[in-house]
């Protein structure tokens, strides 16, 4: 499989449809490569147009978002370099990774984790 081909074609046949227009958007779904959150048994879906399972036998369970949900969500939210980002329940971390890309960064570079504790 050509890689940036069937990337080339996410964006062109599925995301622009979807009137996902915004040019910073479809930049950044070139630049962060959204077949390193996909789990390897399901690699070779990772530009096809379904939900795809975070993890073998996933059944009903957690699934990454369709490519075209998550880049109208990115387009919808208009995130700009100078704002700040948290999004609570990652999943694969596509969307997380596209987020922190569109806003700004930390001064030290580093991602913050917030973690909870049960009482």
């Amino acid at each position: 499989m050509n890689v940036e081909q069937a990337r080339f074609n996410m964006v062109e046949q599925q995301i622009r449809p979807w009137e996902v227009l915004d040019q910073d958007v479809l930049d950044l779904l070139y630049v962060v490569r959204r077949e390193d959150f996909v789990p390897d048994a399901y690699r070779a879906f990772a530009f096809s147009d379904l939900e795809i399972p975070l993890y073998e036998n996933a059944g009903e369970g957690e699934r990454m978002m369709q490519p075209k949900v998550e880049a109208r969500i990115l387009q919808e939210l208009a995130v700009k370099k100078s704002e700040r980002v948290l999004e609570v329940g990652t999943g694969s971390g596509y969307l997380a990774a596209l987020l922190g890309s569109s806003a700004t960064r930390r001064k030290d570079g580093r991602h913050t984790r917030l973690t909870t504790s049960s009482s």
